[in-house]
């Protein structure tokens, strides 16, 4: 299963339902289907989402793409991508994983368990 290594700050949001996308730039490539997120200080704490969509696009367009336009200034998105990503700029190309919430993935039929 693809997996992806996420910050303990973020991993609530994720397992609550609230975060259903992550911006990713020069990681390995993500494509639909189920997804396990892996809490960055404590390995043993997972979460499995559904992947719904992937898009490459420039992370100068990654707010508009997701609708978040007002909470994501450019000053907030660099600053909060260089937190994870020091030398990423403006116009580099990232992936936008969208996913299922953790409770809407383990109700599909196909859910993993």
């Amino acid at each position: 299963m693809q997996s992806l290594r996420v910050v303990g700050r973020l991993f609530p949001e994720i397992l609550s339902g609230e975060k259903r996308a992550t911006i990713r730039w020069r990681e390995i490539t993500i494509v639909p289907g189920f997804m396990r997120y892996i809490h960055d200080g404590d390995a043993g704490r997972t979460a499995i989402v559904y992947v719904t969509k992937c898009a490459r696009l420039p992370l100068s367009q990654a707010a508009s793409y997701l609708g978040r336009e007002e909470d994501w200034s450019r000053d907030v998105m660099l600053s909060g991508m260089r937190e994870h990503y020091p030398g990423i700029n403006w116009d580099d190309e990232v992936q936008i994983v969208e996913h299922l919430s953790p409770a809407e993935t383990a109700k599909r039929a196909d859910f993993p368990g």
